[in-house]
């Protein structure tokens, strides 16, 4: 997300505000190792077990992890007769896994004769993230997407003065928040519970997953269709993230922050 989205370098606007030129397609791509071990399971099988993952990462995209063919378990795969193309890379071969009586498909891709461009990637193949049961980076189970190495979070303490309000109406006043700072994204202020109107709000069943801080789960404003899930607590982050823990945060599209 650092470099291939918002102002990154490799992105399709990048930012006007250096002193170097980038020559090259409009889409750009780097290929670059991922330094952990990366497994796949599907079906109960370790479909790819591999220490020499490669992320590419590619303007206006999430970077793909792509592994050396030797390294995936071939034996449990089908070639498809399914194809795509993509101007920058070429034709896009697909298989199918099947392991144990499980079958997903189309759910390995690879470029078998990419364009010279992109002839790095040749030997190579990749997996759907969604497409599998389970993966794991190093012996930890990671979900959404694997961390991109150029990608980070900073939270530190701030004594501003944060006021979030909903047409007018004051939600949460704080002199405690966290100011969190999210590679490509705008600054979120996390609140303590106690300096929130809680009773304005009731739980949401909505929950999503950000790789880099965890679980999260929602909430919403009691008396109006126009503040569902509006607000959102982490209520037990990943360590780098602990700060936050019990701690709320306002869609600012929709809440006025004022700081």
């Amino acid at each position: 997300m650092t470099i291939t989205i918002t102002n990154g370098p490799l992105s399709p606007t990048p930012p006007a505000t250096v002193n170097y030129t980038l020559d090259g397609p409009k889409n750009k791509m780097l290929f670059s190792p991922f330094p952990r071990r990366v497994r796949a399971v599907f079906g109960g099988e370790v479909v790819l077990d591999t220490d020499d993952g490669m992320l590419l990462h590619e303007s206006g995209l999430l970077p793909a992890l792509y592994v050396p063919v030797a390294d995936v378990r071939t034996d449990l795969l089908t070639k498809a007769e399914h194809t795509t193309h993509c101007p920058y890379k070429g034709d896009a071969s697909y298989w199918t896994i099947t392991a144990n009586g499980d079958t997903s498909q189309n759910a390995v891709w690879g470029y078998e004769i990419p364009v010279e461009s992109a002839a790095f990637i040749k030997g190579f193949m990749a997996l759907y993230w969604e497409r599998v049961d389970q993966w794991l980076d190093e012996d930890e189970e990671v979900f959404g997407h694997l961390r991109d190495p150029y990608h980070r979070i900073d939270i530190r303490p701030t004594s501003r003065a944060i006021t979030a309000s909903i047409n007018g109406r004051v939600v949460a006043e704080t002199t405690g928040a966290y100011v969190l700072s999210e590679t490509g994204l705008p600054n979120r202020y996390y609140i303590p519970e106690a300096d929130v109107r809680a009773e304005l709000f009731t739980t949401s069943n909505t929950s999503t997953h950000c790789p880099y801080k965890g679980d999260t789960n929602y909430r919403s404003l009691a008396d109006t269709e126009a503040g569902a899930d509006i607000a959102w607590i982490y209520a037990d982050p990943f360590d780098e993230s602990v700060r936050i823990a019990g701690y709320w945060s306002f869609d600012s599209d929709r809440v006025t922050i004022a700081g």
